[in-house]
C-alpha cells in the first residue's frame, strides 16, 4: 500500500548505487519529497537547512560513522524517527542502535517491503506523536477556537462540548479516518460537516446512512458497478466513492453492516482501494472517511459481531459525543436557536417564553437528546396562541416520553439491599403516605418550588399535586 501524506525522507548512505535504488523504490511507493546524501559530514548541515520527518541511515561510512549520526540525530532532532540499514546482522549491534533511539534495525539487502513496513510504521508512530503533542498543547488553553465559524452550527458552551471542538481543530490535520459515536440526536453529522470545513476540502462531503443496507447495496451504493455486474445493471454506474474524491465520505450507523460489507469497508481504509461490483480493476480512494454509529462499537467487537480488525482502523481518532443531559448549560442557547429558526420557518416573530420554561427542560433527561428538543420546539411554536409560548406543549411531551419504570424481579439477596436502601433513608423501612411526601418534597426541591414543575416530574397534573399540598397542610 502506498505511503500518503508523508513527509520528507533523508537517506544517507556512501554508496552512489544504494542512494538511487533506494530513493526510487521510496518514489514508486507513494513518498515524494525524497533527498540523498553520500558525504556523512553534511547530513547535519542536512537537517539544518531545512525540515526532515524522517532519517534511513547507514552505519558503516566514511569520514562520520552512522553510530556517531545516530547519536547527534537523537540529540538534536529527537522528534526524527531514524530507521538505520546496515550490512552487519549481528545482534549486539542492532540492539544498541535501538537502545540509543533507532526506531527499526534493518540489514542489507533489504526487501522493498520490509523497507516500506518499516517507514510506513515510523510515519504513524511520528502522526500519533505530533497529534498528541498538538492537543496537549490545544487543551492547556481558554477553550477559545482557531476557527470558529466550521463549528456555526454547533450551539454551544459546554466546556465539554468546547474541548471536543478542539481536538477536532487537531484531527483535521490528520488523514486518518474519525469514528464519532453517541447517542440518537446528539449531533454527529453536524460534527461530519465541521471536520469538513475545517479540512479545506475542494470537493463536496458525500453522506450515506448505511442502516438498512444488505451486501449488495452497500457494494452498489459505495463502489458502483460495472454494466451486467447483475440482473438489471443495464448501465454502468459510478458509487459514492468517486463522488467524494478529493473530499469527505461519511459513512452514518456503521454498526448496522453484516459481515461481508465490513470487509469491503476494512479494504477501503485500509488499502484505499476498493472494487467497482463485476470489475477485476481497482481503483484508488483518496476521499477523508468518516464513520458514525449510536451503536456500543467496542461491545460490538467483544460480543464478535463487529471486525476487531476495522474497529482499530476506524479507532485512530475518536470522537464521543456527550448527550444532552450531561449540557445541560446548553439548553437555554438551543431553546433560543430552535425557537428562532422554527419562527422563521412559519415567516413569524420568535416568540418569547416564561422562565419557568428552562427550569422545566433542566429537570427532564432528554432520551431523544437534542433533536427531541428541537421537536419540542417546533411543535410548542407551531401551537402558540400568543407571542409567548405555553409550557403545555412541553408537559404533553415530557409525560407522555418520561419512562414509567417497573423494578425487575430480582433474587432474594437484591430485595435486601433494597430494604437497606431504603431504611437507610427513613431510618425504617417507609410507609406508602412517607414515600408519597418524601417524593413530592424532592420534587419540590429539584423544581425549586415550582409546582408545575413538579408536578411534571411527578407524572401528575398541577391540580392534583395543589390538592395533595393542600390536604398535607391541613394535616399539620
Amino acid at each position: 500500500m502506498p505511503i500518503t501524506n508523508a513527509g520528507r525522507v533523508l537517506i544517507v548512505d556512501d554508496e552512489p548505487d544504494i542512494l538511487k535504488a533506494c530513493a526510487a523504490t521510496l518514489k514508486m511507493n507513494g513518498l515524494r519529497d525524497v533527498v540523498s546524501e553520500s558525504d556523512s559530514r553534511r547530513v547535519m548541515e542536512q537537517m539544518d537547512s531545512g525540515r526532515v520527518d524522517l532519517v534511513i541511515l547507514d552505519l558503516f561510512m566514511p569520514h562520520v560513522s552512522g553510530m556517531d549520526l545516530l547519536l547527534q540525530l537523537r540529540e538534536r532532532f529527537p522528534h526524527v524517527p531514524v530507521v538505520v540499514v546496515s550490512e552487519s546482522s549481528e545482534l549486539e549491534r542492532a540492539v544498541e542502535c535501538i537502545k540509543m533511539g533507532a526506531f527499526d534495525y534493518l540489514v542489507k539487502p533489504v526487501e522493498n517491503e520490509r523497507l516500506m513496513g518499516a517507514l510506513r510504521k515510523a510515519f504513524d508512530g511520528q502522526a500519533l506523536t505530533d497529534h498528541a503533542h498538538d492537543l496537549d498543547d490545544r487543551l492547556r488553553e481558554d477553550g477559545s477556537l482557531d476557527n470558529p465559524g466550521a463549528f456555526a452550527e454547533i450551539v454551544t458552551r459546554s466546556r465539554k462540548m468546547l474541548s471536543l471542538l478542539q481536538y477536532l481543530e487537531v484531527v483535521a490535520r490528520s488523514s486518518k479516518p474519525v469514528l464519532i459515536t453517541g447517542e440518537s440526536g446528539t449531533g454527529k453529522e453536524l460534527i461530519a460537516r465541521a471536520i469538513y470545513r475545517l479540512c479545506g476540502f475542494s470537493s463536496e462531503m458525500v453522506s450515506i446512512n448505511l442502516a438498512g443496507l444488505d451486501d449488495l447495496m452497500f457494494s452498489d451504493t459505495l463502489f458502483g458497478h460495472k454494466r451486467g455486474a447483475f440482473t438489471g445493471a443495464e448501465q454502468p454506474r459510478e458509487g459514492l466513492v468517486i463522488r467524494a474524491a478529493g473530499g469527505l465520505l461519511f459513512l452514518d450507523e456503521i454498526g448496522d453492516l453484516g459481515d461481508a460489507s465490513q470487509i469491503r469497508l476494512l479494504r477501503l481504509i485500509q488499502e484505499n482501494e476498493f472494487y467497482p461490483l463485476g470489475s477485476d480493476t481497482p481503483r484508488k480512494c483518496d476521499a477523508r472517511i468518516i464513520c458514525a454509529s449510536n451503536r456500543d462499537i467496542k461491545g460490538m467487537v467483544a460480543a464478535g459481531r463487529f471486525r476487531n480488525d476495522l474497529y482499530f482502523r476506524l479507532n485512530v481518532h475518536h470522537v464521543v459525543l456527550p448527550p444532552l443531559r450531561e449540557r445541560k448549560e446548553d439548553i437555554p442557547l438551543l431553546l433560543d436557536h430552535f425557537i428562532g429558526q422554527a419562527a422563521e420557518n412559519l415567516g413569524i416573530t420568535p416568540p418569547s417564553y416564561p422562565k419557568e420554561l428552562l427550569g422545566l427542560l433542566a429537570t427532564y433527561h432528554f432520551p431523544g437528546n437534542i433533536r427531541e428538543l428541537q421537536g419540542m420546539v417546533i411543535d410548542a411554536v407551531a401551537c402558540r396562541q400568543s407571542k409567548m409560548l405555553s409550557q403545555e406543549p412541553f408537559r404533553r411531551a415530557i409525560t407522555r416520553e418520561r419512562p414509567q419504570q417497573v423494578l425487575p424481579a430480582t433474587p432474594a439477596g437484591d430485595d435486601e439491599s433494597r430494604q437497606r436502601m431504603l431504611e437507610g433513608i427513613w431510618g425504617h423501612f417507609p410507609t406508602l403516605f412517607e414515600a408519597d411526601e418524601f417524593l413530592i418534597d424532592t420534587a419540590l426541591r429539584i423544581a425549586q418550588g415550582n409546582q408545575g414543575i413538579a408536578a411534571t416530574m411527578l407524572g401528575l397534573r398541577r391540580q392534583t399535586l395543589n390538592m395533595r399540598l393542600k390536604v398535607r397542610k391541613r394535616r399539620a
